[in-house]
């Protein structure tokens, strides 16, 4: 459990913490709708949560934190509506860039950058340039991604080095296909937590989430706060990992867990 407010600065928790933290952010257009207002403006108000999410992050010693941003099957929504996810993508990349360098923070775009407006991409590669040597948390946003992209793009990656000579098929495996898929040069992810209170993946980190633990929230996004995420961090140090294993093979003194 925690010792002090996470507004305060790091926490002491009883349990290992997550190295890697990923969030899908659900319940943008709902929080916007029981204000009576559009859905877009529910969008605008959850950039308040992604402050907040990236700062407990960087404050707790979290490695790695992922946040599922838009996903490649939310081009089927409204146009309007995609239209301004997409402009405040680019607003927030430009307002917030010199703050995520000075915060010693790694920023990583992952998804199929190509459906984008390419001064968008370009605006996007200059802000992963200027950050690609800082080191106190990386933080991935996840834009036209899907988990089923990630998998086929790196099975396509994968058979084209097999076809130069560069892998044979013998070769592969699980550990090979891996450092393929997005984000193979960081810790492997621990938790994925879901606001708004859906209980699904929704094809984000298929291939990423084999072992990970999940945490479920009612919170809309735009309410999810660092106490929030807190609750979500003390949960996880609460559970025990078995990756297989019994629950006495993992911890002896925990006999009655299997």
């Amino acid at each position: 459990m925690s010792t002090k407010s996470s507004i305060e600065g790091p926490l002491s928790f009883e349990g290992t913490l997550p190295e890697h933290v990923a969030i899908i952010m659900d319940g943008n257009g709902r929080w916007a709708q029981q204000q009576g207002k559009l859905r877009t403006f529910g969008h605008k108000a959850g950039v308040k949560a992604v402050r907040a999410s990236v700062s407990y992050a960087r404050k707790n010693g979290i490695k790695a934190l992922t946040l599922f941003a838009f996903s490649s099957e939310n081009w089927k929504r409204p146009k309007d509506e995609i239209t301004i996810l997409i402009e405040l993508f680019n607003l927030v990349l430009s307002s917030e860039i010199k703050k995520l360098n000075k915060n010693n923070i790694r920023l990583k775009v992952i998804g199929d950058l190509s459906a984008f407006d390419q001064k968008l991409v370009d605006k996007i590669r200059k802000a992963e340039f200027l950050t690609k040597h800082n080191t106190s948390l990386t933080l991935n946003i996840a834009a036209n991604y899907g988990g089923r992209w990630d998998i086929v793009t790196a099975a396509q990656r994968i058979a084209d080095d097999v076809k130069q000579g560069l892998v044979k098929l013998e070769e592969i495996t699980e550990d090979i296909f891996d450092k393929y898929t997005c984000m193979s040069d960081l810790p492997a992810l621990d938790l994925v937590i879901r606001t708004g209170g859906d209980h699904r993946i929704s094809n984000f980190l298929l291939w990423q989430c084999a072992y990970a633990e999940f945490y479920f929230c009612e919170t809309l996004w735009p309410d999810f706060d660092e106490q929030k995420f807190e609750n979500a961090i003390v949960d996880f140090c609460q559970r025990q990992r078995r990756f297989g294993q019994t629950g006495s093979q993992v911890s002896p003194d925990n006999q009655g867990q299997g």
